[in-house]
């Protein structure tokens, strides 16, 4: 039987790590918690989980203790899903909900394919600007987190993640379109994440004019034709909406795949390049601004064994 309200989140990034000390704050350890393997909860004890400076005690859970919960939270990089989705089993139970905070349009399927869709919930976090340094956080804006039912629905089980994530501080808006709004965030991800990871540059380098403000419109522009391919519609208006997002962001930040090849850690340019390659062969779409992203962001990977 799952646990009244409580929450098992997965993955110690910077969204996991943000929203799990405040819902954790608000709600009790008891009820707020991270799930991990063994090697990887050794690895937590260990250290100490700090958020804008402050020391924060995260309870951590293995499989072996593990309880059915109420909302189960996926917030590993992409790379680590397969892994996540075993290690969180035995905290799935029949009525569990299961919300990913993945990048890309991929995580939900899934999710579905190892536990069934039938308490699968979409979600997009947005807004954030929280940077991980190990296993300290910083952040200024918690942004909010997106959800919603496959259908666009509102569900008891979309009701009851929003009341459960409100509870604990964490933003939540409830929207009936998270196809586009997946969509949408890829379509930046494709622009802002992979060009600052390629021109190793922060968010200053792509708000003035130069090569790689151009490579970044460029490729958020391939995704709207595959978009448009996938029968959602991304107008220049969303493109524009996300440019001016884009400039108001502090010139010395940066996004997460910045953030992992400074670490020398594994990109998701298989949620991003890697999603458009495939579509632009499916759909008959060339994609050579992907292509070199993509191509670059490997040699960048590659050099990490030098």
């Amino acid at each position: 039987m799952e646990q009244a309200g409580t929450i098992a989140i997965i993955g110690a990034g910077a969204l996991g790590i943000m929203y799990g000390e405040r819902m954790a704050r608000m709600l009790g350890s008891e009820r707020v918690f991270f799930a991990a393997d063994d090697a990887r909860a050794a690895q937590y004890r260990a250290g100490c989980f700090s958020c804008n400076g402050t020391p924060c005690a995260l309870r951590v859970v293995t499989p072996d203790a593990a309880r059915p919960v109420t909302l189960a939270i996926f917030a590993v990089k992409g790379p680590g899903l397969d892994g996540a989705i075993e290690t969180m089993r035995p905290f799935i139970g029949g009525e569990t909900i299961l919300l990913s905070l993945l990048n890309g349009i991929s995580s939900e399927q899934a999710l579905c394919d190892a536990f069934g869709p039938a308490h699968v919930l979409y979600g997009v976090a947005q807004g954030t600007d929280a940077v991980r340094e190990g296993m300290s956080v910083h952040y200024a804006h918690l942004g909010q987190i997106l959800i919603g039912s496959a259908e666009g629905e509102v569900t008891p089980d979309v009701e009851t993640a929003r009341e459960l994530l409100l509870a604990g501080g964490a933003p939540c808006v409830v929207c009936g379109d998270m196809r586009f709004r997946q969509w949408s965030k890829l379509m930046l991800n494709v622009g802002l994440n992979q060009v600052c990871a390629v021109y190793d540059v922060p968010y200053g380098g792509v708000q003035t004019p130069g090569a790689a403000r151009d490579t970044m419109l460029a490729a958020m522009r391939e995704a709207q034709r595959l978009a448009a391919c996938e029968g959602v519609t991304l107008t220049d208006t969303d493109i524009d909406a996300w440019m001016r997002m884009t400039d108001g962001l502090s010139p010395e930040g940066m996004p997460s795949m910045r953030q992992d090849t400074l670490a020398r850690r594994k990109t998701e340019a298989e949620l991003f390049s890697g999603t458009m390659r495939r579509l632009g062969r499916l759909h008959g779409v060339p994609t050579p601004v992907n292509d070199w992203l993509y191509e670059r962001l490997a040699a960048i990977e590659a050099s990490y064994e030098g």
